[in-house]
């Protein structure tokens, strides 16, 4: 949150047009960028601070303001960053009327959505709730910038550093509780390393720290509710059930820790093909293993599902990792090179493709999304160039 605020002070001085060159003697062409007006942003329970304040900070650096619905789920962290800002800007001087925060169930979301007085909405949570905003936002001729489910997946090649791959493995599969957008939810390996690799992740998540978020050194909190518990089970029951075979973990629930919490421990899962339910997101720590024999067929596997927010390659073939970042390679809005799939900087813009929604927020140039342009033609001669050389003299 703090370095969004940065870079949006920033960004403030850096909401670049454009000057075209006209075919008209004496005239210019240029463009420039207006605010959109109203903002809503609807963000998720998993990152309650982030995704609201890369959304609002660069929505109020282009001049927009923003209405925020943040999780039911997240209401003390969603009050502190609303008071937080409204206490920044007395400090100030700065308006105090630029923001409003809404607190409430999927009713006070929907009248958001669907007011044509809210310019943009842009939504951050699973594809199905994408699928009710976007067409509801269209149907008023609003603007939708949409960040949905991701299904994330890294590619670990026969010449990968595989200390490297597994501390990136474990860290992006099992961080954070698999409670991110880009959490890595598949795994494809080669062949000729499979049995290797998964048996140093298998021994690494044996020895997982599973406990309260807020010790140090815990590498997995607890689930955000029993449902999200359940809802692992499940698909851990559906794998075993299409030929998945669990190498560790399970779902097994922890309650030494706190009884009331769903801790659970992660789990890997190696499966032979990529049946439904390895192509659904599940919001918690599973990891699915399939194998590949050619580079075509990794890549095959990597892009054959609906998702397309993250995805990474484990290589030392430079040509290997120059393919999977071509038009040729992975088909996600943010492709990695040696590094695992969770985690993103600020100065690079964030979304994916597909059923991730296609939106892009944060850095590059995601800020075009909160503004309009205005394409201007300015006339400096005493002429006026009429087409087909029309003239009304």
């Amino acid at each position: 949150m703090i370095d969004i605020c940065d870079f949006a002070v920033g960004l403030s001085r850096q909401l670049y047009g454009r000057t075209i060159a006209s075919e008209r003697p004496g005239h210019r062409l240029a463009e420039t960028w207006h605010p959109l007006g109203v903002v809503g942003v609807v963000s998720a329970f998993n990152f309650p601070a982030a995704v609201w304040s890369w959304n609002t900070a660069v929505a109020l650096a282009c001049g927009d303001t923003v209405i925020w619905k943040p999780s039911e789920l997240t209401p003390l962290i969603s009050q502190a960053c609303d008071r937080l800002l409204d206490r920044a800007a007395e400090e100030v001087g700065a308006p105090r009327d630029v923001h409003r925060l809404l607190l409430g169930d999927r009713a006070i979301g929907e009248r958001l959505v669907d007011d044509p007085r809210v310019a943009l909405v842009t939504a951050t949570g699973s594809t199905r709730m994408g699928r009710e905003v976007g067409p509801r936002v269209a149907a008023r001729f609003g603007r939708s910038l949409l960040e949905l489910g991701g299904n994330n997946a890294a590619v670990v090649a026969p010449s990968a550093d595989l200390d490297l791959a597994v501390q990136g493995i474990v860290f992006a599969a099992a961080g954070t509780a698999g409670q991110r957008c880009t959490t890595l939810r598949r795994l494809i390996v080669h062949r000729d390393i499979a049995d290797t690799l998964v048996a140093r992740l298998t021994s690494a998540y044996a020895k997982l720290p599973i406990g309260d978020p807020f010790d140090e050194g815990t590498l997995v909190g607890p689930l955000i509710s029993t449902t999200a518990l359940d809802t692992m089970r499940d698909a851990v029951a559906r794998a075993q059930a299409q030929g998945g075979k669990v190498l560790v973990g399970g779902g097994r629930r922890l309650t030494d820790t706190a009884p009331r919490a769903a801790y659970a421990e992660p789990v890997i899962v190696r499966v032979d093909e990529q049946t439904d339910v390895v192509r659904e997101e599940t919001f918690a720590p599973i990891l699915y293993v399939l194998t590949y024999d050619t580079f075509e067929e990794a890549i095959a596997l990597h892009n054959d599902v609906p998702q397309g927010l993250s995805s990474s390659i484990f290589t030392r073939d430079q040509q290997e990792a120059e393919r999977f970042l071509s038009s040729e390679g992975s088909d996600c809005g943010i492709a990695n090179v040696n590094i695992g799939t969770s985690g993103a900087e600020i100065g690079g813009a964030f979304g994916g493709e597909k059923e991730t929604g296609g939106g892009r927020e944060s850095g590059s140039d995601a800020w075009r999304a909160y503004m309009r342009p205005a394409t201007n033609t300015i006339n400096y001669s005493s002429r006026l160039a009429l087409a087909r050389n029309v003239s009304f003299l």
